[in-house]
Formats: C-alpha cells, structure tokens, sequence
C-alpha cells in the first residue's frame, strides 16, 4: 500500500522540478502534487497556511537562500527529502544526521528507493529530525578556492582560479589550462577541485573537464540528447556534455 499522496516540491530551476514532477508520476501515478515553491518564503507561506504533504521534496539552495531555514520560520510535521548538486559539506551533514537526501540529477530509482524508505517507517511517529538545531548552526556560506600556489620550474607560481580557462585530466594527471594559453600541472583530482571551486563558474561536464563558464565558445547540439562543446584554447574536437547532463548544464549556463 502506497503511503505517500501528497506531495510538496521546494526547487527553485524549472528544468528539475520538471524532472522531478515527472518521475515522481512514473513512480506513483496516484499521488497530488500539491505545488512547486521557488522560495523559502513561499515554502514559509505555504506551511503556514496550509495543512502538512505527506513528503516535503526540498532543494538545498533556494531562489532567497538556504532552505534550512525554512525549519526555523514553520513547523515541517512530514518527512523531506533534500536535494543538491554541489553542497558535498551539506550532503555529509545529513549523513551524520541520517536525513535522506538525493543528488542531482535525481534519478528514478534512486527517488523510488526514497519513497520506500519513508512508507516503510511510516508506523514510526515523525518527528522534526534529531539534531536539526546544530545542523543549521553548522551550515555557513561556502568559500571556494580563489588561487593556487604551484611548483613552476625552480620556484613556484600563483594562479588565480579566475584565469583558468578550464581543467582537464590526462592519464591520472590533471592539468589548469588558462585563458592565455598556458597549461600547468595541479595535483587536485577533478573530484576534489569540483568540491573547490566556486559552482556559478565552474561546471563538471564530463569525466575529463571541468570548465569556466567563459571559456565556452560554442555549444552544438549532439547526437541523442548530448551537447559537443568547443572551448577557448583547446584542441580536443570531441568535448561532450552527457544526455543526463545536459539539461543542468544549459541551466547553469543560462543563470
């Protein structure tokens, strides 16, 4: 027996809250989506007025800010799931809180999984998540990485993050590739300077890149849903955003 029927969405990009509405309904196609807020007043608004979802689908970064504040301005009496796409401290606070949460792109049997979860502890009385309060005095505003200081020739060199054109990794090597040409070995692996660098400039496109946002000279469709990138001082031909990607990384571009 499905538990869940109603449903809330807290997702402030059209492009997912259309993803998310549409696997929810591939999911469960009897459940009332009851709205899609933008905002944590709106969320707040919303709450106040309204009698509780059975399921809060809540994006960590709102259009006004970070959505944990909405637990300190209403009372959530339902259970949520977080969303995110880059907060990686967010994502381990939840685990050492164990509040469930998805990455994006929300995948439908990751989201089913979820949805299991929750009408599988549904005899257990809800209550606001255990140890919320210091949950919301750990988050702080993220501060990304603004330079490096490299070993160059018999010295060393800074680069400032804003110069870089874009990385690329090359047999376990990674390599900062700037806007005037210059290539210089980093020793960060993507994964980790995904986590570093500051998400409004850098996107992770595909296994090999991680690029700026203003070194994109071109954007071509590809074949079955994918994007070909041609980028400023680069010599690879083949640089391709995937089908899953894709929709994300024209949101970002377009923000």
């Amino acid at each position: 027996m499905n538990i869940i029927k109603k449903i809330l969405i807290l997702e402030d990009e059209k492009l997912n809250s259309d993803r998310i509405q549409r696997l929810m309904l591939e999911i469960r196609p009897d459940i009332e989506i009851l709205g899609v807020l933008t905002s944590i007043k709106k969320a707040v608004d919303w709450l106040l007025e309204k009698e509780s979802p059975d399921l809060i689908l809540m994006d960590i970064q709102l259009a006004d800010g970070i959505s944990f504040e909405v637990f300190n301005l209403a009372d959530v009496k339902c259970p949520v799931i977080f969303t995110t796409a880059y907060d990686e401290y967010a994502v381990k606070a939840f685990k050492y809180n164990s509040i469930d949460y998805l990455l994006k792109p929300i995948e439908k049997d990751q989201l089913e999984a979820a949805f299991t979860k929750f009408e599988k502890s549904v005899h257990h009385s809800y209550k606001q998540y255990p140890l919320i309060e210091e949950l919301l005095t750990q988050i702080r505003p993220r501060a990304y990485r603004s330079r490096f200081f490299l070993p160059y020739r018999d010295g060393y060199k800074k680069i400032n993050v804003e110069d870089i054109a874009f990385f690329y990794s090359h047999m376990n090597i990674c390599y900062a590739n700037l806007f005037s040409g210059e290539k210089i070995v980093v020793p960060q692996t993507l994964e980790t300077l995904e986590q570093e660098l500051e998400p409004k400039n850098f996107f992770r496109i595909n296994r090999q890149y991680i690029v700026h946002a203003n070194s994109i000279e071109k954007v071509h469709n590809f074949f079955n849903g994918k994007l070909k990138l041609k980028l400023k001082n680069c010599q690879d031909t083949d640089i391709l955003v995937s089908r899953t990607k894709a929709p994300l990384f024209k949101t970002w571009l377009d923000y």
